[in-house]
Formats: structure tokens, C-alpha cells, sequence
């Protein structure tokens, strides 16, 4: 008999969002409005900025993709279904 385990549920588009906006603003302590229709270049995050930004929230969530699939997201409010969707914590 073999035993299934119950997918992981995944995060929320909030819970998502919140986490974005902690790791953005740990790495850019100058932006307090995260705007779902910004991208993350308009928030002030330069290309090392976007990197580090992107490698923590991957590593937050579990996420494996290629670095080249962040550069099609256009805005924080995509980001955040790309993780939720991804997701694997």
C-alpha cells in the first residue's frame, strides 16, 4: 500500500507580496511603496540590486528557474504570481 502525501499548498498572493516587499526593502531601505504595476528597475534596484532581489526570493521559496525567465516579469505584481506560481515552500 502506498502512501500519497498531499500536495504543498501554495503561498497566497499576499503572503507572496509581503515577502517581496521585506527582501526589497532590506536591499533598497529608501523604497516604502512597492506598487504591484512598478518594476523593480522604477523602485530605484539597479542590475546587481534585481539580482540579489531575485536570488533571495528564490531562495525564499524554492524556486529553480533560469535567471534569464525574471528578465520577461514585467512589474512586482507579476513577480509575485511568477513565485507563488513556482513555489515549492
Amino acid at each position: 500500500m502506498t502512501s500519497t502525501q498531499p500536495a504543498p499548498s501554495r503561498p497566497s498572493h499576499s503572503d507572496v507580496f509581503a515577502v517581496v516587499r521585506q527582501v526589497v526593502g532590506d536591499i533598497l531601505p529608501e523604497v516604502t511603496d512597492i506598487p504591484g504595476h512598478k518594476h523593480l528597475k522604477d523602485l530605484g534596484a539597479d542590475s546587481v540590486d534585481r539580482v540579489e532581489i531575485i536570488l533571495a526570493l528564490m531562495d525564499h521559496f524554492g524556486v529553480r528557474a533560469p535567471m534569464s525567465d525574471f528578465s520577461a516579469v514585467p512589474d512586482v505584481d507579476r513577480l509575485v504570481a511568477f513565485l507563488a506560481e513556482r513555489s515549492t515552500r
